[in-house]
């Protein structure tokens, strides 16, 4: 049993800082796939967009999903918010699906200390309008795929990664 946990959830709402602190409570690894698309590319995510656009970034993903599932174990797993779409996510490990409503994942980047940093890495993000609609879509399917949900608005890290801890068994 490969025993990982898949942090999915729309940009913005707080999956690899969750799976850092997993990861400090279990004493295991995490790993973030947009960092592992960067690696497997030798380029930078916003790179992949401007360059070749959403559907290379998309298959990068897919290359990425397939070498977690067959060399990952008792990892936390972060994922760019449309990891969802990769074929095998299910085999990958326990998939959790961090929610939160758009408003409250935008205001939270708003407030965040390094805001410009925040919005400029995540190119899907730079139209609010085309974002909201993104999440709209998204969002039964982030329900389909989940083994569980955890509502992360209002809540602090440390209760979002008990109750992660806690519907898992890890």
């Amino acid at each position: 049993m490969k025993k990982n946990i898949v942090l999915i959830g729309f940009m913005g709402v707080g999956k690899g800082r969750t799976a850092r602190l997993l990861a400090e409570k279990t004493g295991r690894f995490a790993v973030d796939c947009d960092d592992l698309i960067e690696s497997f590319s030798n380029l930078k995510v916003k790179k992949i967009f401007a360059q070749f656009g959403e559907p290379r970034f998309r298959e990068l993903e897919r290359e990425v999903a397939l070498w977690l599932e067959k060399n990952v174990r008792k990892t936390i797993i972060s994922t760019g918010g449309g990891f969802l779409q990769v074929p095998n996510l299910s085999k990958i490990g326990k998939v959790v699906y961090l929610h939160s409503d758009f408003d409250k994942i935008v205001e939270g980047i708003i407030k965040h200390p390094n805001v410009k940093k925040k919005i400029k890495k995540r190119p899907l993000l730079q139209d609010l309008d085309k974002a909201e609609k993104l999440f709209e879509s998204r969002l039964p399917l982030y329900r389909k795929f989940a083994d569980y949900e955890v509502q992360v608005a209002g809540r602090t890290i440390e209760d979002i990664a008990a109750e992660i801890l806690e519907q898992t068994g890890i």
